[in-house]
């Protein structure tokens, strides 16, 4: 096990009602009573979230300002634009309503709008965070975590970086199951999917004697397995929709690592493809981490088979341990097909044309290798992408 340091402040208010809390909780973190609400669509509208956010904000006499402009893989170019009504508005709060990508975009507007020069450059590694502004989350979408990460992820063109700081945790999340009830089939797939490569992004890792952490990631993993597929077949079932709401932030507030050295390749992988052809994140994942799986299992079978043996119950006296890698393989790529992913890059028309810039890019012109369990340089990306087409 590696040493740690563990610290999430991220305050938690889950359930039925939670959102009345919302007035109150931004009144101990703005001096200027100055808010930006950002949101991406009219959901925000259709489910009754922003009168409630206006009625509770009215009562402390707090001041919205709104965007709604956030789109999946949220760009560079709006957070600049963001920053500028940040500084006009004096603005010294913002509350995220929505899901990955409206929190996202909060997190970097909350250290770019501080930042007299390039935002990028935080991302490039140029800048540090020293500073930002405080953000509050309204979860509508259960999938990325987000609202408890210290992790925000933004595009500029092709290119897909994220930063990493404690800084940017959200002082508190409001997480409410029943604004998810009405979230369609293909976007609920799609979360389950992310959430899943979450936990076994932790859970694939050299690091040994963490059979704690290793027993944790199994049992969240099997539990998403079972209300995944209960929930894809009655999504407006609280209860399950409770269960993998919590399960989402869960896999993504750092606290199921402590102690290992987490993967992350097929994550940057995936960032190129969806930088490359703009596709959802949750559903590349899905196509890019078997692929992943595939590839890595010849170097690390031990992990793997105990994956296979621990979280899907394969006999380990029943089959040989290539037999278990592989069957272990299909039924991960079985569950995302339940959940109505894709299982291929040609089923969303993507050849290799782009694989070598791609690689490239991942691996900074081969001066980085990629991931920890086993360090990918460009080739080896090239061979996880020829696996997924």
């Amino acid at each position: 096990m590696l040493n740690f340091n563990y610290h999430n402040p991220a305050n938690i208010y889950f359930g039925k009602g939670e959102e009345k809390k919302v007035g109150e909780l931004i009144s101990t973190y703005t001096q200027t009573n100055n808010v930006l609400v950002l949101y991406s669509g009219d959901y925000i509208f259709d489910l009754g979230i922003y009168q409630t956010i206006e009625e509770e904000c009215q009562k402390f006499d707090i001041n919205l300002f709104k965007n709604g402009d956030v789109v999946p893989n949220p760009e560079l170019s709006l957070i600049q634009r963001l920053e500028k009504e940040v500084t006009e508005n004096k603005i010294d709060f913002i509350l995220a309503v929505g899901g990955g990508s409206v929190i996202d975009t909060a997190k970097a507007l909350s250290f770019g709008a501080l930042h007299e020069g390039d935002t990028w450059d935080f991302f490039l590694g140029k800048e540090e965070v020293t500073q930002a502004l405080p953000i509050g989350v309204i979860a509508t979408v259960a999938s990325s975590g987000s609202e408890m990460s210290n992790a925000t992820i933004v595009s500029k063109e092709k290119h897909k970086l994220g930063v990493e700081t404690n800084l940017i945790i959200p002082k508190f999340s409001i997480l409410n199951p029943e604004y998810t009830l009405k979230l369609p089939k293909y976007h609920t797939g799609v979360g389950v999917s992310d959430i899943l490569t979450h936990l076994l992004e932790r859970y694939f890792t050299s690091v040994t004697n963490v059979n704690f952490t290793d027993f944790l990631l199994e049992g969240a993993a099997k539990s998403l397995l079972i209300n995944g597929n209960h929930l894809i077949n009655d999504l407006e079932n609280y209860e399950l929709r409770a269960e993998i709401m919590w399960t989402a932030s869960m896999a993504h507030n750092n606290s199921l690592e402590l102690g290992r050295e987490p993967d992350w390749a097929s994550h940057r992988i995936e960032h190129e493809v969806s930088g490359q052809y703009g596709i959802v994140h949750g559903e590349g994942m899905a196509v890019i981490f078997p692929a992943w799986m595939t590839y890595v299992s010849q170097f690390h079978p031990d992990i793997f088979i105990q994956y296979g043996v621990r979280v899907f119950g394969i006999d380990p006296f029943a089959y040989t341990q290539d037999e278990i890698i592989s069957l272990s393989i299909e039924k991960t790529k079985e569950f995302f097909n339940q959940m109505g992913m894709r299982s291929s890059l040609s089923e969303f028309d993507i050849d290799n044309t782009h694989f070598i810039e791609m690689a490239k890019r991942a691996t900074k012109d081969d001066t980085q290798t990629v991931g920890h369990l086993k360090p990918l340089n460009s080739e080896d990306i090239i061979n996880i992408l020829e696996l997924a087409l």
